[in-house]
């Protein structure tokens, strides 16, 4: 499962339409419960406290490295670049992508990362093509 919160919509609307100040970073961070579509900030999750729990994204095309224009399925998509976090993790079953690195930042899409993982210190945890979809409904 996947999603856009309704608070990303919002701002994702907000930068284009009303001129709201763009983030200087946005964050990939692992968390242990799971978000919803109204999910509004970082502080209403439970975050991975453990060592390499955030993967920090500049806004720039290494970083949101694919963004493809799809007529026939009626949506556009943004990819971020892979994502590393070194262990030990213990249990992270979403990653979020927050616009800042503190608990009151707002979160603006998740990813299901298809049941709890956990990686041993010294192990990598390594999530590939996650993936925005603004789709027309």
């Amino acid at each position: 499962m996947a999603g856009v919160t309704n608070r990303g919509k919002f701002n994702i609307l907000s930068h284009v339409f009303r001129t709201l100040a763009l983030p200087t970073n946005f964050y990939v961070f692992l968390v242990s419960d799971t978000p919803t579509q109204d999910t509004n900030t970082l502080s209403q999750l439970t975050e991975i406290t453990e060592t390499g729990r955030e993967v920090s994204l500049s806004l720039n095309a290494t970083d949101f490295d694919v963004v493809t224009e799809d007529d026939s399925g009626d949506k556009a998509i943004i990819q971020i670049k892979d994502c590393a976090y070194a262990g030990p993790i213990t249990s992270a079953l979403f990653a979020v992508l927050v616009d800042g690195n503190a608990g009151g930042d707002d979160v603006y899409a998740y990813w299901s990362l298809g049941g709890a993982k956990s990686v041993s210190s010294g192990q990598t945890l390594t999530l590939q093509d996650l993936e925005i979809d603004l789709l027309e409904s």
